[in-house]
């Protein structure tokens, strides 16, 4: 009985979701150009053997050979004389394919997943909604990939971009860029805003900034530099990089020391590292105490707990510790992105994830399992203290921008799937202007399509259970597929539909049947009202 109604419902949820739908793609010639910066490994990066060019291999993202080719060509140790973290495989260079005016490397990060492929999407729902607004690849849609694991400030990093910004504003034919930056992207354009202000107000018109850790992902690269990370939930973590060599491998990675979160910044709620520690007082008696350290005091708790870390690599054991000379780099980092200023002709727009428990605070240990030795933290599982965010970067860091917003809007969904969100796009089509205006339209209420009512009524009677639902739908935009009344026309009608659903009785299941009665109604002041009503009736079991 409920399953018939659940596809009732299913099948009209689905239906909402086409119906604004665009017409068969097109070429708008007077978009201006988009460009698109992801985030932390959100770019496909090859391995090309230095004596052969035309050896290429995929070592970010791949399922088949993940945990051994990326220990093999991406575990790197850091440089502090150029600031780069260099792969200790010599025998290969980590390249960012450039195919598809860069829009490759960003979109499905393996290509050759089939199974389960949503999980290796990037900005693939992006660029596909993109292109049905009138955006063309190599004319006014395109991608900046960069490897992930160097300084968002890194000099090579800062000069690619810059030659992209020119190559970009060049093939749209001079025409200024919308930048629309994700997660740790939004850190990488900043610091290219600080450091070449001149070169990003040239070329960019507008930037968007897509759930960036403006002021850091505090819980999430707490327990990453204790116990690593992981990039995909579920039955594909059997399958990838475990957290043991994603560890080792950030370690020496200056983009994560500069996601820790910022140790000057004025928290509201600050993000702490906690553990129970078993400490033996001035008599010798043992004590069990919890410990908080704030931001700026983890770093020696860092220091400890990866004093002895090592990884053996070609036969030889190569100490591992929390690298201090990252660690000043990042503080560099840090004071370049708190001098930042958007320039005059810029404007900037900021939208943050939102509703969903997000780490911020990290404890390890309890009074019955308390920490004895700073070693040994490695090996407990954290414990988190979340706040709102979007599972990733908390709200009170995305918000943080510093920067002088033309807006901030709040959208709920996850730290990548946000990009996925169909409320995303309308947003992000109302500030580059893609299409016609909406005199309805306002960013920081839009809902596209929002419940506003769930009855549901359950009865038996002579041997059968009926089940009643009503659900009802707000669409909040213009140009539905029902336009609003023109001056003297006479009222339009509401479309309405039925339909019927049955299933005979078997020896897994009785017989029941549903039916159910769409109603949509004409469009009113920039909304329209889709009603469902339903009932079914079954043989009680």
């Amino acid at each position: 009985m409920a399953v018939l109604l659940e596809d009732i419902v299913k099948s009209v949820e689905l239906w909402l979701k086409f119906l604004k739908k665009e017409p068969q793609s097109f070429v708008d010639p007077t978009l201006d150009p988009v460009l698109l910066v992801p985030g932390v490994a959100g770019s496909i990066l090859h391995a090309v053997d230095k004596d052969d060019a035309g050896k290429v291999e995929r070592v970010w993202v791949r399922i088949l050979a993940a945990d051994h080719e990326l220990c093999a060509k991406l575990w790197s140790r850091y440089d502090p004389s150029t600031g780069e973290t260099v792969s200790l495989n010599q025998k290969v260079n980590i390249v960012v394919p450039e195919d598809r005016y860069g829009l490759y490397a960003i979109d499905v990060l393996d290509p050759d997943l089939i199974i389960g492929r949503e999980c290796v999407y990037y900005f693939h729902d992006m660029i596909t909604e993109m292109l049905k607004w009138g955006f063309q690849e190599g004319k006014t849609l395109f991608g900046f990939g960069y490897d992930f694991r160097q300084s968002n400030r890194l000099p090579d990093t800062m000069d690619r971009f810059a030659k992209k910004l020119e190559s970009v504003y060049n093939a749209s034919g001079g025409k200024k860029i919308n930048v629309i930056s994700h997660s740790m992207g939004g850190i990488l354009v900043k610091c290219f805003m600080s450091l070449h202000s001149d070169v990003f107000e040239k070329y960019v018109k507008n930037w968007i900034a897509i759930a960036s850790p403006f002021q850091g992902a505090p819980g999430y690269v707490m327990s990453t530099f204790l116990n690593g990370m992981s990039f995909v939930e579920g039955w594909q973590q059997n399958f990838f990089i475990s957290k043991w060599s994603m560890h080792q491998m950030l370690i020496e990675c200056p983009s994560i020391y500069e996601l820790m979160a910022h140790p000057t910044f004025d928290w509201e709620h600050i993000p702490f590292l906690e553990f129970w520690r078993n400490k033996q007082d001035s008599n010798g008696k043992s004590q069990i105490m919890l410990e908080k350290y704030t931001p700026r005091e983890t770093i020696g708790i860092y220091k400890g707990a990866l004093s002895s870390n090592k990884v053996s690599y070609g036969g030889t054991d190569l100490p591992l510790p929390f690298n201090e000379d990252i660690m000043e780099w990042a503080g560099e980092t840090f004071q370049i992105l708190s001098r930042a200023k958007v320039p005059s002709k810029v404007k900037f727009y900021n939208i943050y994830g939102t509703s969903l428990a997000t780490p911020h605070s990290v404890c390890y240990g309890d009074e019955k399992t308390p920490v004895s030795d700073l070693g040994d933290l490695r090996y407990y599982q954290p414990k988190y203290v979340c706040v709102d965010g979007d599972g990733t970067v908390p709200v009170e860091s995305a918000k943080a921008d510093g920067l002088n917003a033309e807006a901030r809007v709040a959208i709920p969904g996850e730290h990548r799937g946000i990009l996925c969100e169909h409320h995303l796009f309308r947003v992000v089509r109302h500030w580059i202007k893609a299409g016609a205006p909406d005199p309805f339209y306002n960013p920081i209420n839009d809902y596209v399509i929002l419940p506003t009512a769930f009855e549901m009524d359950m009865r038996k009677e002579k041997g059968l259970q009926f089940t009643s639902l009503k659900e009802e739908w707000e669409i909040v935009a213009s140009g539905c597929e029902h336009e609003e009344d023109a001056a003297g026309d006479e009222p339009k009608e509401p479309l309405v539909s039925s339909i019927t659903v049955s299933r005979p009785g078997d020896d897994q299941s009785s017989a029941a049947e549903a039916c159910a009665t769409l109603v949509v109604h004409p469009q009113s002041e920039g909304k329209q009202l889709v009603e469902l009503n339903a009932l079914s009736v079954s043989v009680d079991a």
